[in-house]
């Protein structure tokens, strides 16, 4: 897949022939599309639909109301710091003035929020969200659904939270079809049951996938902390120049503590990386098998969040 521009099916959790292979999941998935007006069985339809509302979040999400309700945040919260050096004639108006800021900027995110829900919950997208969770129901086991897709939101180490804000709906499982073997998945009928060959096989999950799922939320500290021993550092041998204390040397201990911090994390970084190149072999295979009419497991939130990226 690398170098290649993907089609519309390697970018959806399901593709429409996977849709189709069960004639009861097709007429679901129809109803639910004739009520919003939208062919889900229709890659190219449905990968336009998912552009254009990822598109719509992302505004949400960093138009100008984020940017002034965040200045207007900030500035509420030093005038108390600023009003504690000036006059007394001038803190009070530093003072009187943070209130009113302070309700602008909690009332702009909040509605900034709002206005996000608002197009997580778009009809059309709400109704994508009712197609997978019967694709699932029917047995179909999403290998990939997008964190943004459920309103998830991405830490600071770039992993999708657990917490979803829209998430897929849960239906009661539909008993397998007559025909399959222990609730398996059909074939796509354009396919037929040779099209299920070994390309087709899931890969086993190896131990570096499993590590990396473990792993993959860590990290991201170690720079920070780094930064703070050395500044800690610095701080006491200014002190201990400054006040004629020789024990603020001391703190200069600080500075190898904060290379041992630098280089656990690169250490951890370079470890991460060779896990990653390893997963994300691992979800492409499965991708691949699914594309391939192939039943895949559902992949982790750490896994998915490969896809994202």
């Amino acid at each position: 897949m690398t170098g290649t521009t993907p089609t519309p099916a390697d970018q959806l959790p399901l593709d429409g022939a996977a849709l189709a292979s069960d004639p009861r999941m097709l007429a679901a998935v129809r109803a639910i599309g004739t009520r919003h007006g939208i062919d889900y069985t229709d890659d190219d339809a449905v990968t336009a639909l998912l552009t254009e509302r990822r598109a719509a979040l992302r505004s949400a999400e960093r138009g100008p109301l984020v940017w002034l309700g965040a200045l207007a945040l900030v500035i509420a919260l030093l005038l108390p710091f600023a009003a504690s050096t000036a006059s007394t004639q001038a803190a009070k108006a530093s003072l009187a003035a943070s209130g009113p800021l302070l309700v602008i900027a909690v009332a702009a995110l909040v509605r900034v929020r709002d206005h996000w829900k608002q197009e997580l919950r778009h009809p059309a997208l709400a109704g994508y969200r009712e197609v997978l969770g019967v694709a699932r129901a029917h047995g179909l086991a999403l290998a990939y659904a997008p964190g943004w897709l459920e309103g998830r939101r991405k830490d600071s180490a770039g992993a999708w939270s657990e917490k979803a804000v829209a998430p897929i709906p849960s239906y009661a499982s539909v008993e397998p079809q007559a025909g399959t073997a222990d609730g398996e998945a059909l074939p796509h009928p354009a396919e037929g049951p040779s099209a299920v060959g070994p390309a087709a096989q899931v890969p086993a999950k190896s131990q570096a996938v499993t590590e990396y799922e473990t792993i993959a939320g860590q990290g991201g500290w170690h720079d920070e902390t780094g930064c703070l021993l050395v500044l800690a550092a610095g701080g006491g041998a200014v002190w201990g120049a400054t006040s004629d204390t020789p024990a603020g040397y001391g703190a200069l201990v600080l500075i190898p503590l904060a290379i041992l911090v630098w280089l656990f994390g690169r250490r951890q970084g370079l470890e991460k990386e060779r896990l990653r190149a390893e997963a994300l072999s691992y979800v492409r295979a499965v991708r691949a098998a699914q594309a391939a009419g192939a039943p895949v497991p559902e992949l982790s939130t750490p896994l998915r969040a490969l896809l994202d990226d």
